[in-house]
């Protein structure tokens, strides 16, 4: 009878205890701080080495801090961070990630596949422990990161790995381009394109033209076809119906004032908690690259 209880008891607060498990936070760039630990320069100049680290050897390394990671412990909700981020590239899988539990007190480097012969468990251990542990006791967290990134980084770039795909020389830095594009000047200029071709050439062949103008824009920026075919279908469909959808969003506006509009909801899931995040300015643009990881690497405490 008690074992029955006792199996009902766990059954029934399993999926509360599965959802209280710490959410994986985006990835919103290389260096990506939950808890305000570092300021925006050291995020920025963390950010930077591990860009250069990249364009010199292909290899993706990204930083990770927050409060906790209870009721996980850290090697559970790293391996899960580093398999939601896919840090490294796909198939040579040379990405590592370092994750620092700050309110634990506990530090990880999780280390992929492509990286275990350059960075064993026990190398990686005396990172944590020789580095980064002794500067973290001071109270110097950024100075224990930094460091152990700079050793991180040394690692790698003594192991013989495939070199970066080349990119062409027209390519441009794809955060800049996107942010410029996306800006104000980039909608006016669309906007001013857009009306230009459909004036001198009607609907359809102006809307054609405009669609070719701002995928070789997209094209010249990015170097990507995929990604300068999709926005030019976009850019061909606006110019098209642009106007039309405009009217239809004014008359819905319009009927819809004085009632009792929708309003909207947010609900929190059991576990996760947010904070500010920051992560290096200009890094916005920053993805995995579909490294995998089998759970290589070390963990420690201070």
């Amino acid at each position: 009878m008690l074992a029955r209880a006792l199996l009902f008891a766990f059954l029934i607060c399993w999926p509360f205890a599965a959802s209280a498990q710490v959410a994986v936070p985006p990835l919103t760039g290389r260096v990506v701080d939950q808890t305000a630990t570092l300021s925006a320069s050291d995020a920025d100049a963390l950010t930077q080495r591990l860009k250069d680290l990249e364009t010199r050897k292909g290899s993706q390394v990204a930083v990770l801090i927050v409060p906790t990671t209870q009721p996980e412990s850290i090697e559970q909700f790293s391996i899960r961070v580093a398999e939601a981020w896919k840090i490294g590239r796909k198939k040579i899988d040379d990405g590592a990630l370092l994750v620092v539990a700050k309110n634990d007190r506990k530090l990880r480097i999780e280390v992929g596949y492509g990286l275990e012969g350059a960075l064993p468990d026990v190398t990686a251990r005396r990172i944590i422990d020789e580095i980064i542990v002794p500067r973290f006791r001071t109270g110097d967290f950024a100075g224990g990161i930094s460091d152990g990134v700079d050793r991180l980084i040394r690692v790698i770039d003594g192991e013989p790995l495939p070199k970066p795909t080349p990119e062409a020389s027209h390519h441009g830095d794809p955060d800049m381009a996107f942010n410029l594009i996306f800006s104000p000047f980039g909608f006016i200029g669309f906007a001013a394109i857009a009306a230009i071709f459909r004036g001198l050439l009607g609907r359809l062949l102006g809307s054609g033209v405009t669609a070719g103008v701002v995928g070789a824009i997209f094209w010249f920026l990015l170097g990507s076809i995929a990604v300068s075919a999709a926005f030019g279908i976009v850019a061909f469909f606006l110019t098209m119906f642009g106007d039309a959808i405009l009217a239809a969003s004014q008359q819905a506006s319009r009927s819809g004032r004085g009632g009792s509009g929708g309003g909207w909801s947010s609900g929190s899931s059991g576990g996760s908690w947010s904070s500010g995040s920051s992560s290096g300015s200009g890094d916005s643009g920053f993805s995995g690259g579909g490294g995998s990881f089998g759970g290589g690497g070390a963990s420690g405490s201070w």
